[in-house]
């Protein structure tokens, strides 16, 4: 039986986050999430959803003739997806180290070399009167579905080499990933990583006081590669 999955972008460009930050990869962007996150960068695989069907093996033979030897499955929320299991085996049986990134709210046997997680903060919730969500619905799904330590810690469980990548708003957002990261067992300082929000480089000031908690803490400082090299461009 052919494996289809909805697509809603793929390419090949310069990995810009996480501890394979500047490894050239094959990406492959899967359509839909089950959130949405009020600062979300890739709208068109959440609050408006674009994709085409493509097969595993359509994927795989693009994969092949990218050049590359890593492969990111991205979203949205890719998760989501059974044939998600197919399309990684392929890949890896094809010699790809594959990276997965998730909000890390849905379990699914997976493999693959990196389990990169975003566990989602209160700070990512739509605010009341957002136009994207009229009515409030999405704002009530969101703030019950972000976080879900079960899944999480499944995670950590399944998966050795693993990252804890949290995207940052403010100081705030400290005391709600240290409360996260009281809750699960099995990680290590190293395995987490602050992100700055945004679609544009962080200033001076951003990065002083984020890189400052990190050398506090152990954890480590995830800058945005991809948006110093390209901006926020589509395909990059």
């Amino acid at each position: 039986m052919t494996v289809t999955l909805p697509i809603s972008e793929t390419f090949t460009s310069i990995q810009g986050e996480g501890s394979l930050g500047g490894v050239p990869s094959y990406f492959v962007r899967l359509s839909g999430c089950n959130l949405r996150c009020t600062w979300c960068d890739t709208p068109y695989a959440s609050w408006k959803p674009e994709s085409r069907a493509m097969s595993v093996e359509a994927i795989l033979n693009e994969a092949r003739g990218s050049g590359v030897s890593h492969a990111v499955l991205t979203g949205g929320e890719p998760m989501m997806f059974e044939g998600l299991a197919a399309l990684a085996s392929a890949l890896r049986g094809a010699g790809m180290h594959v990276t997965i990134e998730t909000a890390g709210t849905i379990a699914r046997e997976v493999v693959c070399d990196l389990m990169s997680i975003s566990p989602k903060l209160a700070s990512s919730t739509p605010a009341p009167g957002d136009p994207r969500d009229p009515d409030g619905a999405w704002r009530v799904r969101h703030e019950e579905r972000r976080l879900n330590l079960p899944v999480l810690q499944a995670l950590l469980d399944a998966h050795p080499v693993r990252q804890l990548k949290f995207v940052v708003c403010g100081p705030a957002d400290l005391v709600e990933i240290e409360g996260v990261l009281a809750g699960l067992r099995g990680w290590r300082p190293c395995d987490v990583m602050l992100m700055p929000e945004g679609v544009t480089p962080p200033g001076a000031e951003a990065r002083a006081w984020l890189s400052a908690e990190c050398v506090r803490r152990g954890w480590r400082y995830c800058h945005r590669l991809h948006i110093e090299l390209f901006g926020n461009t589509r395909g990059t």
